[in-house]
């Protein structure tokens, strides 16, 4: 059966559905590539833009022709990641208490002297591909645990976040449910108030700043402990690149 016609399986009212079917007209009339993408990927489109048709048609558009561009084998090997893979700043590990995969983030282990942009777009795409990978049947998005703890302007790489966040929402619409900023250094806040500006209205609401104090509440009203990092009091030990092999 060809998935593009079970759209029901996971809600949705009759008159979203309505939408994505206008949605895929509009799209494939002029690139037929959205013919290879299912309707829940039209629905995210779609939601990403409040429900406007033609604005997520024309961010659904752009995504079909970088789609391509920054995946030309349709995936990213590691070997074209290699570097960023060896530096250990994000674990794909464990699941919160929904069953949406988790990320765990170390911006104190990014050195900008080191980075090559171009791999670090890759890499976002990696990581982001992956996660989705990583994503039960019944959810579509993940949620991220961002530990500034040692961060400093030494680590500090604007360019770099706003590539990141670019990509996760021009290309990844809808997949994102929260970020939880963990040990935030004063320091932080001078880039925060960069990038702020540059994250969409609807992404905004999804980054909560955690404080020390409600830090372990936090995390395990969240995640269960056999899901949580040891660092953090958990069971879960977190498993290196280069551990994994």
């Amino acid at each position: 059966m060809d998935c593009r016609q079970v759209v029901n399986h996971r809600g949705g009212d009759a008159a979203e559905w309505k939408q994505v079917a206008e949605l895929r007209a509009v799209a494939e009339a002029q690139d037929p590539a959205c013919k290879e993408e299912d309707e829940l990927t039209l629905r995210r489109f779609l939601r990403a833009r409040d429900h406007n048709v033609g604005k997520a048609s024309a961010m659904l558009l752009k995504y079909l022709k970088w789609k391509p561009a920054a995946k030309p084998n349709g995936f990213i090997a590691e070997e074209e990641v290699a570097n960023e893979l060896a530096q250990d700043k994000l674990y794909l590990q464990g699941l919160d208490k929904l069953g949406r995969p988790i990320i765990y983030a170390f911006p104190a282990r990014h050195d900008p002297k080191k980075r090559d942009l171009d791999e670090l777009k890759r890499y976002v795409t990696y990581v982001l591909d992956k996660t989705v990978s990583r994503l039960p049947e019944d959810q579509e998005k993940f949620v991220a645990v961002v530990d500034l703890k040692g961060w400093g302007y030494s680590n500090c790489d604007i360019r770099a976040y706003l590539a990141a966040l670019e990509i996760m929402q021009n290309y990844y619409p809808e997949r994102l449910a929260r970020v939880l900023l963990i040990h935030v250094p004063y320091v932080f806040m001078a880039a925060w108030k960069i990038i702020y500006p540059f994250i969409d209205d609807n992404t905004k609401k999804k980054f909560v700043f955690v404080s020390d104090k409600e830090l372990d509440k936090t995390l395990r009203e969240a995640i269960d402990e056999t899901q949580l990092p040891e660092m953090y009091g958990g069971k879960m030990k977190l498993v290196s690149a280069a551990e994994r092999g």
